[in-house]
């Protein structure tokens, strides 16, 4: 196990909460999905800065390092939602996820510098290439995963002089910048990048992630399968001369006990039914993500294999797109399973819960504690 404290941060719902998952839920419009309606009100809360602002708030107040918000379609803009919740806050940092695709590399780094100015240097940037070829173009982005990973690459190096004050003379595949050395924007110092996390199973992700990232992420995957994805990530970094943290996206569900939890996990899906799932996986196995393939393949749409390792559930993936396991035990059973994705690598974990503001409490107060005085 590594002796580093862990990191741990939560998510925030800028698509919505609920207390089930139904066909409105935060996730389930990705790849397709379905419009909200209003017979999906009943324990529906919306994405309104008011529930925004007390999801940050008691977050802040449990002692969770930051929260990661989202982009895409399905949700809010992450940039404009993080930057509101600012003042709400105190030392809690914004995990800003953001595509290279939809911004130049030297707007983000102003972006950057001025959220840093605003937020007292509460930021850290979660780069995300897009896996739905689709929903890329629907932005206006005609690029192929590949391609798009390569761009990242580029974008992250140019943004990184800039806010080094490097001069940047490119005339690349992606970017042309000609910018000479700078003391920063608006005559400020210089913000170097905050850590970059960046995530992918590809080969091209872990090629960009060994490159440039500070951590490199991964959906819940079992131990032993997290624990070779970031050996190879970390071969490649040394590589080239880097060292990289490892990170996991998970959601969880912890109680006092192991039997109220799992009853919990059943009772967020009890209103799933069949043919929804059949549509979701569809849906999703359509996208062209690996990540994607990979927490597809975990359980195979089916609702009685979805436990796919000790403590591990698969079941919100059966109709969310992106993260689909969940951490379901007693708060020992997931201090546990934290202990073992610690013992193949994993310094950071990105945790959320449905609802946000009641599983934030349960992990918060149940398990957060013990990391804490260590």
């Amino acid at each position: 196990m590594t002796s580093v404290p862990p990191r741990f941060h939560w998510f925030l719902p800028t698509g919505g909460d609920d207390e089930k998952l139904g066909a409105s839920s935060h996730g389930v419009s990705i790849a397709g999905g379905y419009e909200r309606d209003a017979a999906a009100a009943d324990g529906h809360r919306d994405a309104s800065l008011e529930y925004l602002t007390e999801l940050a708030r008691t977050v802040d107040e449990l002692g969770f390092d930051a929260v990661l918000t989202p982009t895409g379609g399905h949700c809010e803009d992450a940039w404009l939602v993080t930057s509101a919740l600012i003042p709400a806050t105190r030392r809690l940092k914004f995990l800003v996820a953001f595509r290279p695709g939809a911004v130049a590399p030297v707007l983000a780094a102003q972006m950057v510098s001025t959220f840093h100015r605003l937020s007292g240097g509460r930021i850290l940037l979660n780069v995300v290439v897009g896996g739905d070829d689709t929903e890329q173009r629907a932005f206006g982005d005609t690029l192929g995963k590949d391609e798009r990973y390569a761009r990242a690459d580029q974008f992250l190096q140019i943004a990184r002089n800039v806010g080094q004050g490097k001069p940047v003379h490119v005339d690349g595949p992606y970017y042309t910048v000609d910018r000479l050395q700078s003391s920063g924007f608006a005559g400020h110092p210089n913000v170097p990048l905050p850590d970059v996390y960046l995530g992918g199973s590809s080969d091209a992700a872990i090629g960009v992630a060994a490159r440039q990232a500070d951590v490199f992420l991964t959906w819940g995957e079992p131990p032993a399968a997290v624990g070779e994805k970031l050996a190879r990530v970390r071969q490649e970094a040394a590589a080239v001369g880097r060292t990289i943290r490892g990170g996991i996206r998970l959601h969880v569900i912890a109680r006092d006990t192991a039997a109220e939890a799992w009853q919990a996990a059943e009772e967020l899906i009890a209103d799933v039914d069949q043919d929804t799932i059949a549509t979701r996986q569809k849906q999703l196995a359509a996208i062209g993500s690996e990540g994607q393939r990979r927490m597809l393949a975990l359980h195979g749409g089916d609702r009685d294999n979805l436990v796919v390792g000790p403590n591990l559930w698969a079941g919100i993936g059966l109709i969310r797109g992106g993260a689909g396991t969940a951490l379901v035990g007693s708060h020992d059973e997931i201090a546990d399973r934290i202990d073992e994705y610690r013992s193949v690598g994993i310094e950071e974990f990105i945790f959320s819960g449905y609802p946000h503001i009641e599983e934030a409490r349960h992990f918060g107060t149940g398990v957060l504690p013990r990391y804490r005085n260590n």
